[in-house]
């Protein structure tokens, strides 16, 4: 009975030794099989983290591309800006000279209209007399001594280049047109006579003005060569009325 026992137990046990590692194996087989589909979920195609790294890329993309656009849009805009900004200094360039031109316009009107002797004309200038020079009509020729109306024009003419606003002879208000004629020992301005001394006065610069007709071999050397008496007085204001229209004319 014994024998017989132990028969049996020892048949039996590689039997289940060879259960136990079919089951072992079935174990670590299933186990195996887990964490590759775990993996291949994970990692593989189509896996949550492709796919998150995916969107990661293509939002990247995304942002890329739009940081180019807008760094070209904002070259557009900087060259637009500057674009502008040149147009605005041309304008204000244009207004500071048109600015500038009415200015000038405006002094040059005035300086016409004082020259033409149509507005009153005041300030500082000079006054200029011309006198006869002594001389005796038994031995020497009265016309070498007195002021003929060439030298009066000499001196209008000298006072007008030297930037003469206004001027006048006697009192009587010269024009653009104004005619200076001698007839014997008078002149006639505009048609009005009036003996020597002939009192010549100017508007304007004083500097200017007395500089002109006293240089070295200019126009007061010239009329004492011509025994013609000239004085020039400085004056801090010269008035003269506006010649009337029929004077004008």
């Amino acid at each position: 009975m014994t024998e017989q026992t132990e028969r049996q137990t020892a048949l039996q046990t590689p039997s289940r030794k060879k259960r136990n590692n079919r089951m072992w194996y079935a174990l670590v087989f299933l186990v195996l099989g887990f964490i590759l589909a775990f993996s291949y979920r994970t990692l593989g195609p189509g896996s949550e983290a492709q796919q998150i790294q995916s969107e990661a890329d293509a939002r990247e993309e995304t942002y890329r591309a739009e940081l180019i656009e807008q760094k070209e849009r904002n070259k557009q805009l900087t060259e637009e800006i500057a674009s502008k900004q040149k147009r605005i200094a041309e304008v204000e360039q244009g207004l500071s000279d048109s600015e500038e031109n009415h200015d000038t316009l405006v002094k040059e009107a005035k300086s016409l209209r004082l020259l033409l002797g149509v507005v009153p004309a005041a300030g500082q200038g000079v006054r200029v007399s011309l006198e006869d020079g002594d001389y005796d009509p038994a031995q020497q020729n009265p016309n070498d001594y007195i002021v003929h109306e060439s030298q009066v024009l000499t001196v209008v003419n000298e006072l007008k280049i030297a930037g003469a606003q206004a001027l006048s002879i006697n009192g009587q208000r010269l024009n653009a047109n104004s005619s200076i004629k001698c007839t014997g020992p008078v002149i006639a301005v505009d048609g009005q006579t009036f003996p020597a001394p002939f009192v010549i006065e100017a508007v304007g610069d004083v500097d200017a003005l007395n500089s002109s007709l006293t240089l070295k071999g200019g126009v007061m050397d010239t009329l004492m060569l011509d025994n013609i008496v000239m004085t020039i007085e400085k004056k801090k204001e010269i008035i003269m009325p506006a010649l009337r229209e029929d004077a004008q004319s």
